[in-house]
């Protein structure tokens, strides 16, 4: 269900910014649009220099790796938690949060047009180990019905703001708040499924981490004891396992039977 194939989520991301996008063998060639520089590349000084000049500024070309076995290709390496995967999701997040779209549809007669809720979430492990997964879940509010990977089945299709002619909209049977707490059961679930082994390892490696700090501070003097509770602390939120979830973006798509 989590989004595990970083291509083509990527490629979705860049080419719906209108980046022209060269995906081979786990590389991605990107040539960055002026809004997408400014966003990822903190260039902003050149940007300055080059508007006050009068001019139009050369974009950067980007190259994500996300297959880690290749080693021959120069470019920067891109998986699950690393620091450019998060700028991307919260650049999605600051952004993009919520948006409603129609898709494209050439129609010579009435055309019924079904809602979907889309939403793409984060889903954090932390502890000894931490690992982020993605999720993009579609959820239509006219019949139940459930898709995952949803985000590589829009990009199959065409998007845009305004509804076609002859098509219309057919009205929610199931409110979107209630479609939301449908897919986070969907997420409840599937956290309860997992081998949660990594949880119990932080918690091993807690409990190693407090016995040798109390061990170091044992027979110091009283006024060392709030030092050793502040470390303490500052352990426990190191090592105790939790699971946190954030919403990426998401949004109503209005998308044929197909």
């Amino acid at each position: 269900m989590a989004i595990h194939n970083l291509n083509r989520f990527l490629q979705s991301y860049f080419t719906a910014h209108h980046c022209h996008v060269a995906n081979q063998n786990g590389v991605l060639k990107i040539q960055l649009t002026e809004e997408m520089d400014r966003a990822l590349m903190n260039r902003p000084f050149y940007w300055h220099y080059v508007k006050k000049m009068g001019k139009n500024g050369d974009p950067m070309q980007l190259t994500l790796i996300t297959n880690q076995d290749n080693t021959e290709e120069k470019g920067e390496r891109i998986h699950f938690g690393s620091p450019r995967l998060q700028q991307i999701v919260n650049h999605l997040k600051e952004n993009e949060q919520f948006t409603k779209l129609f898709e494209v549809v050439h129609a010579v007669r009435n055309t019924a047009l079904q809602p979907w809720l889309v939403t793409n979430i984060k889903l954090s492990y932390i502890g000894k180990r931490n690992k982020d997964e993605i999720f993009s879940l579609g959820l239509n509010l006219v019949n139940g019905q459930m898709k995952t990977d949803m985000m590589d089945f829009l990009n199959a299709k065409d998007l845009q703001m305004q509804i076609s002619d002859y098509c219309y909209t057919i009205t929610p049977i199931i409110k979107p708040h209630s479609g939301f707490r449908r897919i986070l059961t969907v997420i409840d679930q599937y956290i309860q499924d997992q081998d949660h082994q990594w949880a119990a390892e932080s918690i091993e490696e807690l409990k190693q981490e407090v016995d040798l700090l109390k061990h170091f501070y044992q027979g110091d003097r009283d006024e060392d004891v709030e030092q050793m509770e502040k470390e303490l602390q500052d352990i426990k939120e190191r090592y105790q396992p939790k699971i946190q979830f954030s919403v990426v973006n998401g949004g109503i798509f209005y998308l044929t039977g197909n």
